[in-house]
């Protein structure tokens, strides 16, 4: 299964239908628009194994998200920074205007320097310290887990605004009418987009319960993703573990055996960098194309990494946003079998903790760092 996720990869890189342009947060992306892939979940746990995952942060961001909390301060304080970037960089002008922070931090050149780094890294710091800081600046607005367990509307009848607990009351109609159609949960609500501290990349997902097959085993349970924006390297890793937990925790929920994840694709890209870098894969893609068109074997990866590198701005910063070294990375390696999730059983999804997952026998390889951007 991980090699669905390295034929995609490849896919960017490759296709004819490829494009490089710059995308909305200042970088260059190679770019493809549709994608579809699915992970059998009765093989294994699709957790990559061509370098090595922060298992613990998906299952503590899953937990986060069922608790309808967006306040980054409970993640952080379990060292779990992955929403904390896109916090700091929402509130950045306002905690400048307020002296938070010098006004230097936030120009469009000090973006991802070694100072706005540590300014985020102090941002982070204060969220885990100061309870009155973290009430103020660490709210990352309405996304998932309010509009998974919280969405908002306005009843013009009553003149009430009401909360709808989509994933909550999913689940009990399942348990009722198991073999309905109109079980979605959506992430995107159009009036509160500009109140979120990042618009929700994997929109909208949909629960389809299967009836058992000949031999009688337990109904199965499908889980359905659209993702409307795919960072490739960071991003679609976690997203693709992510939900296939939570297609494991709302199966054994609702006593079905979790059957496949489907996994939708918008537009899935690779970051090249920042400016210099950037513009270096803009003014080369159709060469690098060809390049990676021509490997015919894991060794040959590598070769591209080694003329991009000779070739390509080498400053330090931009090298840690370049994701397209990273994937080719990974695209020289051998996958590994696939690991198993366990999950407490006779705990609904409100009750779990981080201690009842359990990742059994996962082989990778070894870490590759990037850095993500906001």
């Amino acid at each position: 299964m991980v090699e669905q996720y390295l034929d995609h990869s490849r896919e960017i890189l490759t296709s004819e239908f490829s494009v490089f342009k710059w995308g909305s947060k200042g970088a260059g992306i190679i770019s493809i628009t549709g994608h579809h892939d699915e992970y059998d979940l009765r093989k294994g746990f699709p957790l990559l194994t061509t370098k090595k995952m922060f298992t613990r942060g998906i299952a503590e961001e899953l937990i986060w998200f069922f608790k309808g909390n967006t306040n980054i301060k409970p993640l952080e304080d379990k060292n779990v920074t992955i929403w904390t970037p896109n916090v700091f960089q929402f509130y950045l002008s306002e905690m400048i205007r307020e002296n938070i922070f010098p006004k230097s931090v936030g120009t469009n050149e000090a973006k991802y320097s070694d100072e706005w780094e540590s300014a985020m890294s102090e941002f982070g710091t204060r969220i885990r310290k100061d309870s009155e800081f973290a009430q103020k600046w660490g709210n990352a607005g309405p996304i998932y887990p309010e509009q998974w367990r919280a969405w908002k509307y306005y009843d013009e009848e009553t003149g009430q605004v009401v909360k709808i607990d989509q994933l909550g009351q999913t689940i009990e109609k399942m348990r009722k009418k198991p073999y309905g159609k109109k079980y979605l949960v959506s992430s995107w609500q159009p009036g509160a987009l500009s109140k979120m501290s990042l618009p929700p990349c994997h929109v909208l997902y949909h629960l389809i319960i299967n009836p058992p097959g000949e031999e009688g085993e337990k109904p199965t349970l499908d889980l359905l993703l659209y993702q409307r924006s795919s960072d490739m390297f960071l991003g679609v890793p976690f997203n693709i573990a992510s939900y296939a937990m939570l297609t494991q925790i709302i199966a054994q929920e609702l006593n079905l055996e979790p059957r496949r994840f489907i996994h939708n694709f918008g537009d899935s890209h690779f970051y090249t960098g920042l400016e210099k870098r950037s513009q270096w894969y803009g003014d080369n893609f159709l060469g690098l194309r060809e390049k990676i068109r021509a490997v015919n074997d894991r060794e040959g990866y590598l070769e591209v990494i080694d003329w991009i590198n000779k070739n390509a701005p080498s400053d330090r910063i931009e090298q840690d946003y370049d994701h397209v070294t990273a994937i080719l990375k990974q695209l020289s390696r051998e996958p590994k079998p696939l690991p198993k999730l366990v999950i407490a059983s006779g705990k609904n999804l409100d009750d779990l903790t981080v201690d009842d997952f359990s990742v059994i026998g996962y082989s990778h390889d070894s870490l590759i760092k990037r850095k993500m951007h906001v």
